[in-house]
């Protein structure tokens, strides 16, 4: 199980910022995350993908309940910096990054969490209903109507679309 679960960090901290909004708030939330499943592994036959995201939604969502404070998290964009050799390309790059993150936080949170693990997970609409636990028929319409705010968002912006 460490193995895959090691496998699994990226996409798991990815899945975490998106939730979040904030690099320092996902690497706690994966943190937690990992430990929990490390103190609580999936019951047999529980792919540990599906088990693993579960887990990390759920105790965002304890704390975001326990401390109200994501909505302040989400406010501040936290890009990495990566080594560009091209700094122009950095620049358009950082730009582009912001204006998604910043269309991504105007969507209401059960359209985030669709997208982000469709969209950006790689997940298929079953998978993404088993995490959520609701029909992949509520997928589909949650992805569809996120989709349609992100490109209204980004045109408005000026941005990507």
């Amino acid at each position: 199980m460490k193995a895959e679960l090691k496998q699994l960090l990226p996409a798991l901290r990815r899945f975490a910022y998106s939730l979040t909004g904030s690099m320092a708030d996902a690497d706690d939330l994966l943190q937690n995350t990992v430990l929990r499943l490390l103190n609580r592994p999936p019951a047999e036959g529980v792919p540990l993908p599906q088990w693993a995201f579960k887990i990390c939604r759920n105790l965002w969502i304890d704390d975001y309940r326990a401390q109200k404070v994501r909505q302040q998290a989400t406010q501040q964009v936290d890009l990495q910096q990566e080594n560009f050799s091209d700094g122009e390309q950095a620049m358009l790059n950082d730009i582009q990054l912001a204006e998604v993150n910043a269309a991504m936080n105007t969507l209401p949170d059960e359209q985030r969490e669709v997208l982000s693990l469709v969209a950006v997970q790689g997940l298929s609409y079953q998978e993404a209903a088993t995490v959520l636990a609701i029909p992949a028929g509520t997928i589909m319409s949650r992805l569809a109507r996120a989709r349609v705010a992100m490109v209204g968002a980004l045109k408005l912006n000026g941005g990507l679309a």
